[in-house]
């Protein structure tokens, strides 16, 4: 096997990207980082990065911190059990670990949110170890350098990846040539239509050399995405809306919303039983306020907004918690995207007189 370290890693010191997070001296921006980037764009990270570790420069910091305060930092961001569980390893990590983070992959693995690539990945960067990884970047040039026909996705795939990743890691310098994998996967071993012309491992590449880059990664057939027709009720009363927050677990868990519910077609006819199932609140729809369209990962939605009247008294047994808020403080509390879409247009709404 012909050696690929030397020349992707003087590649990597020209061309290496300036992340705000490489060079730091605390694994826990490393360690923040990674978690940020499963599955974001760098662009999109850097500015949550600087704003999280200006708000939390510490892992204490973060343990000590509300999960109300960390959703509110990390909103805008998606994918919000990250946040969670970076919470919730923070003070792991204080109670067990005396606040630093352990050095070994496999306790790393042990904490919330932390897998067998952002153990290694963090192993390497911060701790110097050798130690593979395999994020999406590195999967992809890999696939490409070493023709992989099977599914990158499939557990064949992915075991014969992370042996090739092993198999040419170079001890000593696993940290900047696990980097050097991401920046060439991110900035020209692209997706779609890669910079082949310009890469230090062209002449290595088995896939340039039978021309079937485009075609590498092979993946497995996705399902279709399923899309479901939402409502969302706004209900406002005495100045103030009612708002709901989600359960601690599951998609935008801890997050605040506004009452919404699944209708199979007309929006406002179906509102009131939607509400009342997912609520217990007995409510009418009255004003459109407007139409939001989402992509979550495995669906999509299209939630119709309704100004609503509360046509009787919140019961004390309601299956969520509930909050009255003046419309002011509405970007006090943490929202996915479709609820702060919502938020926004009733910035300007008044309850009438």
């Amino acid at each position: 096997m012909i050696p690929i370290s030397p020349k992707l890693l003087r590649w990597y010191r020209r061309h290496g990207r300036t992340l705000p997070w490489r060079g730091h001296p605390d694994a826990y921006a490393v360690w923040v980082s990674e978690i940020m980037l499963q599955q974001t764009r760098v662009e999109a990270v850097i500015p949550y990065f600087e704003r999280w570790m200006d708000r939390f420069p510490s892992v204490r910091h973060l343990a000590e911190a509300s999960e109300q305060d960390v959703l509110n930092l990390w909103e805008g961001l998606g994918y919000y059990s990250r946040a969670r569980n970076l919470h919730k390893a923070a003070q792991v990590i204080v109670g067990e670990f005396d606040g630093q983070l352990p050095h070994s992959v496999d306790a790393l693995r042990k904490l919330p949110g932390i897998g067998r690539y952002t153990a290694a990945a963090i192993a390497s960067m911060a701790f110097g170890l050798d130690e593979p990884t395999l994020d999406g970047n590195i999967r992809r040039v890999y696939a490409r350098l070493f023709n992989v026909d099977i599914p990158a996705d499939s557990t064949e795939g992915e075991k014969l990846l992370w042996s090739l990743a092993a198999d040419n890691l170079p001890k000593g310098k696993a940290g900047d040539y696990n980097q050097a994998l991401m920046d060439l996967g991110a900035t020209i071993c692209l997706p779609k239509n890669p910079h082949c012309e310009n890469c230090p491992l062209e002449k290595n590449c088995q896939a340039r050399e039978l021309g079937v880059q485009e075609a590498r990664p092979v993946l497995k057939p996705k399902a279709e995405v399923p899309h479901h027709i939402h409502v969302a009720a706004v209900i406002l009363q005495h100045g103030r809306v009612l708002l709901a927050k989600r359960p601690s677990r599951g998609l935008l868990g801890g997050m605040w919303e506004f009452p919404n519910g699944r209708v199979e077609a007309n929006p406002a006819r179906g509102l009131p039983k939607a509400i009342k199932s997912g609520y217990s609140l007995d409510v009418c729809a009255g004003e459109a306020l407007g139409v939001v369209n989402h992509a979550y990962t495995h669906f999509r939605v299209t939630v119709h907004a309704f100004r609503c009247k509360l046509l009787k008294p919140i019961r004390e047994n309601s299956r969520q918690e509930t909050k009255w808020l003046k419309t002011s403080e509405l970007d006090d509390y943490p929202m996915g995207k479709v609820d702060r879409q919502i938020a926004q247009k009733i910035k300007i709404i008044r309850e009438n007189p």
